[in-house]
């Protein structure tokens, strides 16, 4: 008997979903964590491979929307809850899964497909590339000193109940979507996400905690975080765990760091999934006891070449011919011509010369603005075939801030 590839029908998500969670270890979610994936489940956009009975594969698309250079909200795929059965390898599940879902992504007229990956390397062979990058931060706060902006003692602080606040925190996350390159807008019910607190995934550490900041009465800005207590014979030594920190202008930030650095009977700050290039790395007194980490994010496939290129603007003017390889995607394949400003951009087929060429896969690393073009020249991935074009176009490519992912799906 074969394998059947379809979509999701709701009466089969709790087959599917512990087919999922089996091949990630089998190690149970809470059942309030549980639920929600449930609901947040978008069952038209996700398919599951059936071996009779038994569901031996699952993928999944949330419909987001991400913020690309320039500022525009772009139409995603958010590739999610991808899994296959180990009694079921090397079969071609996988490969039959990107295939349907990327046909279906480009059917419902999204330019692009994003996906955070358990193993990088996955997914290049499907045409993702590695678009942003987030730094994870272990802080020694005994012997890091921060410095703060003025404007810092302006800002009040106050506990609150993370679920007394959340919409005043979503107001303030929604409105640093469009200020940086890789945020995605929220859905209804994500926000949801950061309230879950099961005891079990807390390694030790306190309940969720939140603190808002305010100005004039206004939120401004937030963190939410755990406290995992410690001792020693010479005193404490407890580590605060950032769960997530937002805030809208430098006086904010520097608040919450503050804030974060002065809590008493600690010694470290834990903070993961951050920007690279976030302000509080240049207010610290050293940033070597802060042992920066940079890990990969967000992976970026263009499904339309042609609707993802013009969707975001540049930094300066371009005016390219990219000479793009696409095999699992054929319909990108081709030269097309790209002309640009920092008021938008056309990209349309063209028979002119090539003046640079590249794979799916490094256009789709360059396309948020984090990844050099250049550097992926240098790496050999990208040929300059018209001299001078490369600088033209790594320049306009590029994000005057790096692009970032806040959180996972």
């Amino acid at each position: 008997m074969g394998t059947d590839l379809r979509v999701l029908r709701q009466d089969d998500w709790d087959e599917w979903y512990d087919s999922l969670i089996r091949a990630f270890g089998g190690v149970p979610e809470s059942a309030e964590e549980r639920e929600l994936w449930r609901e947040l489940t978008e069952h038209d956009r996700s398919i599951g491979v059936w071996d009779g009975e038994r569901c031996v594969g699952t993928a999944g698309a949330f419909s987001f929307r991400l913020t690309v250079p320039g500022g525009a909200s772009v139409p995603a795929a958010g590739v999610t809850m991808v899994g296959v059965a180990g009694t079921h390898r090397r079969r071609g599940l996988l490969t039959s899964m990107m295939r349907r879902q990327l046909d279906d992504v480009r059917s419902w007229g999204e330019p692009l497909a994003v996906l955070t990956a358990s193993e990088p390397v996955i997914y290049g062979r499907f045409g993702y590339g590695v678009g942003t990058y987030n730094v994870n931060a272990d802080i020694d706060t005994t012997r890091v000193r921060l410095s703060v902006p003025p404007g810092t003692d302006d800002v009040r602080l106050r506990y609150a109940a993370p679920a007394d606040v959340l919409d005043a925190c979503e107001a303030v996350y929604a409105r640093l979507v469009s200020r940086r390159p890789g945020m995605v807008a929220r859905i209804p019910g994500w926000e949801r996400l950061w309230l879950l607190d099961p005891e079990g995934d807390r390694g030790g550490a306190s309940p969720l905690q939140c603190v808002v900041a305010e100005r004039d009465g206004e939120v401004v800005g937030f963190v939410r975080y755990r406290v995992k207590a410690d001792w020693e014979a010479a005193g404490p030594k407890g580590t605060v765990v950032v769960s997530d920190l937002e805030a809208l202008d430098p006086a904010t930030h520097g608040a919450l760091w503050r804030f974060l650095f002065d809590l008493d009977l600690t010694s470290r700050i834990d903070i993961r999934r951050r920007p690279v290039d976030e302000a509080w790395q240049y207010l610290v007194s050293d940033v070597r006891r802060c042992s920066l980490v940079v890990r990969d994010s967000l992976h970026v496939r263009l499904v339309d070449v042609g609707a993802a290129l013009e969707a975001r603007t540049y930094q300066t003017p371009v005016d390219v011919v990219l000479e793009v390889e696409d095999s699992f995607c054929p319909w990108n394949s081709g030269r097309w011509r790209l002309s640009g400003d920092a008021k938008g951009a056309s990209c349309e087929r063209t028979t002119d010369a090539a003046d640079l060429a590249l794979s799916v896969r490094e256009l789709g690393a360059a396309y948020l603005g984090g990844v050099s073009l250049a550097s992926l020249a240098g790496a050999g991935l990208v040929r300059e075939v018209r001299q001078g074009a490369l600088a033209e176009a790594a320049v306009g490519f590029g994000s005057a801030v790096a692009p970032w992912l806040p959180h996972g799906f």
